[in-house]
């Protein structure tokens, strides 16, 4: 099968709209967590989020265009167009059969929430009488970022969505990676956005009991492992990759930031929302990555855990990770505690911090977190506080979703 590359990144996240404000914020231990600007908080029982800042939709599109459009598919644009410029890409000067052989796969949890609650608010506020706006499905559909990044630069490859929860971009990318090293596409645009900081999402979710309710200290309040964590801060964003062919990439001289070299998808097959406390699930999926990879565990330098704050959740993943790893060197970062949880986004975020990682040998750290719960497995080396120096070849990123959904990636610093 064919070698797969990465060539380019993009971001849009709370912690900077662009790559190299993002990570030199994540290097930095900065929160990008506070108030919810988004709408009136007060009735609810959380009342901050991850959001992003600063955002300029109109650099990107006219008006009329952002009328047609939600703001996942706008976060998707960006950060899709920023990591097509990375690459160095000119789809411009490519022929017809040369755009048959670039794709995008495009993931989201959620996709135009915001559109879906602004067009119910109206028709219920009204007589009855259905008004609707001609674009409410195609703003509202989770494939529609995908189809926007398609035409907006005539790619004709493989282009659908991945749906797996919070696993989805790490999904999206996985599928990626199969399509291009088995011979489907050349280039693939891999990633995730999500803009799902709302009414109807923020309640869903507390109502459920998932987010943390620290409305006094909301900086603080994403503390992944912390024997004082109380549920996951919502985030928004996109994060995108170009993956590549090798011999493509090497034929133009591309850049390469690091090889893809495993991914891994499993099922827990327990709960709706909880996970096993054996971590099935995820142990399952982290075993079929090394084994995609042809490496074993003891190879892998860094891992970017999935890590989202929650009671269970924490424990299960980090039980998973010491029957997969034992007490090996292995270090292991929660950058959510910095982010948020950019939900069918994350994936794709904390994969360009794991491939910065391994190309500037530096670990992130994972932040707030003071005391560490005892039911987390011992023997583990948790970053906490502050970055670590470490040369590191192979780094895994973990994700998982509700239902059940795990996925796995692998980047390993590029060897000629």
């Amino acid at each position: 099968m064919k070698r797969v590359v990465v060539t380019g990144l993009g971001a849009v996240t709370p912690l900077g709209n662009t790559v190299s404000e993002f990570w030199k914020n994540i290097l930095a231990g900065k929160s990008g967590i506070g108030p919810i600007t988004k709408f009136d908080t007060s009735k609810f029982k959380t009342h901050f989020a991850a959001e992003v800042k600063d955002f300029n939709a109109d650099e990107l599109f006219d008006k009329k265009e952002q009328r047609k459009f939600d703001v996942f598919t706008q976060y998707a644009v960006a950060s899709s167009d920023q990591a097509i410029v990375d690459a160095g890409l000119d789809f411009k000067a490519m022929t017809d059969d040369e755009l048959a052989e670039v794709g995008v796969i495009w993931a989201t949890g959620n996709g135009g929430i915001s559109t879906f609650e602004q067009q119910l608010k109206e028709f219920n506020g009204g007589d009855g009488t259905p008004r609707f706006s001609p674009f409410f499905i195609p703003k509202m559909i989770v494939d529609i970022a995908a189809g926007v990044i398609s035409i907006r630069h005539k790619l004709r490859g493989p282009n659908y969505c991945t749906v797996s929860a919070c696993a989805s971009s790490n999904t999206a990318i996985i599928s990626a990676f199969d399509t291009i090293r088995l011979g489907k596409a050349t280039i693939m645009v891999a990633g995730g956005s999500e803009a799902a900081i709302t009414e109807a999402s923020v309640g869903g979710f507390s109502a459920a009991q998932a987010l943390s309710k620290r409305n006094e200290e909301p900086e603080t309040a994403s503390r992944p492992f912390d024997i004082e964590r109380d549920g996951f801060v919502m985030g928004e964003g996109a994060g995108a990759l170009i993956l590549e062919d090798l011999d493509h990439a090497l034929k133009r001289g591309a850049k390469i930031y690091a090889e893809i070299v495993g991914g891994g998808m499993a099922a827990d097959a327990y709960h709706l929302t909880g996970t096993p406390p054996d971590g099935i699930g995820a142990t399952l999926g982290m075993k079929k990555a090394l084994n995609d990879a042809n490496i074993t565990a003891d190879q892998i330098d860094y891992i970017n855990a999935h890590a989202t704050s929650t009671g269970l959740g924490d424990i299960s993943e980090l039980t998973a990770v010491k029957a997969v790893f034992g007490n090996s060197d292995v270090l292991i970062g929660a950058t959510k505690s910095m982010t948020g949880h950019l939900l069918g986004a994350a994936g794709a975020v904390e994969s360009i911090i794991s491939i910065l990682a391994l190309n500037d040998n530096i670990v992130p750290p994972t932040i707030n977190t003071k005391n560490i719960d005892e039911k987390i497995p011992a023997g583990l080396n948790i970053v906490l506080g502050t970055p670590v120096k470490k040369e590191i070849k192979y780094v895994l990123n973990n994700t998982f979703g509700f239902g059940g959904h795990t996925a796995s990636t692998i980047f390993k610093k590029y060897e000629a």
